[in-house]
């Protein structure tokens, strides 16, 4: 019988990460897959809500594939600079609605000094 407020049951109810690496920094799917299998024993703190839809942001973080961005960015018309960012935004199927949204992240990020070059 443990004494306190929890029991090693209640390991549940704090929060945590995973930590997953290729050490040799080499590309394995199956390191990918093992991270993926990971992230299902988040739902427990979070990782899934109750509307079984969303969530509080549990993910993946892995490295850029830097030279694929730079040869996309090429094929429109786009020279990246040393520095740069690649968003990923969920944006509506309507094209009315979408384009409003592009045109508010392009004002925020200029806003905040950062044109967008492409979609």
């Amino acid at each position: 019988m443990t004494k306190g407020l929890g029991t090693s049951e209640d390991f549940r109810d704090n929060c945590g990460f995973g930590l997953i690496a290729q050490i040799e920094g080499e590309a394995s799917h199956r390191l990918l897959e093992t991270a993926i299998e990971s992230l299902t024993c988040m739902t427990h703190r979070g990782g899934i809500a109750a509307d079984g839809k969303t969530g509080d942001g549990c993910g993946l973080l892995f490295s850029m594939p830097e030279a694929f961005f730079r040869q996309a960015a090429a094929s429109i018309g786009v020279e990246l600079g040393d520095h740069f960012a690649v968003g990923m935004f969920f944006m509506s199927t309507n094209a009315s609605v979408r384009e409003q949204q592009r045109a508010e992240v392009e004002k925020i990020a200029a806003a905040c000094g950062h044109p967008v070059n492409g979609w």
